[in-house]
């Protein structure tokens, strides 16, 4: 099974594959709860589909551009979980990033870890002093 995640925007996205055929999707409003809900969600999306994270044979994730704190949120996660169960990771950015993932899993053409690609500066509110 292969889990693939976008947490760019307000709305994250979870994908659940059987090689190249799609089992099940869950999209939410995360927004400023994305830390507190992308864990529980990926559970819940696995626990519908009978699959544990131990049967994951690897992860897509988005990388960007987008929200920085999402980004970096979602990336973090697929990261850890990659190395935690010893699985390959692919990081895809742009329009056909689901679709270029897939294929780059299935060919076994992975990274040890995704950096994210915000697009431009992140947006930092300056020292008031």
């Amino acid at each position: 099974m292969i889990l693939a995640l976008r947490t760019d925007k307000p709305e994250a996205e979870l994908y659940l594959y059987n090689k190249e055929v799609l089992i099940d999707t869950i999209t939410w409003h995360a927004h400023r709860e994305l830390s507190d809900t992308l864990l529980l969600k990926i559970d819940e999306l696995l626990d519908k589909n009978s699959t544990s994270k131990q049967e994951l044979t690897g992860i897509i994730v988005y990388q960007g551009p987008g929200s920085f704190t999402g980004l970096r949120i979602g990336i973090s996660v697929a990261n850890t979980l990659c190395y935690s169960l010893n699985i390959p990771i692919v990081g895809e950015a742009e329009e056909r990033w689901l679709q270029k993932g897939l294929k780059s899993i299935v060919d076994a053409k992975s990274s040890k870890v995704v950096i994210p690609e915000y697009g431009s500066e992140a947006t930092i509110t300056k020292p008031r002093k």
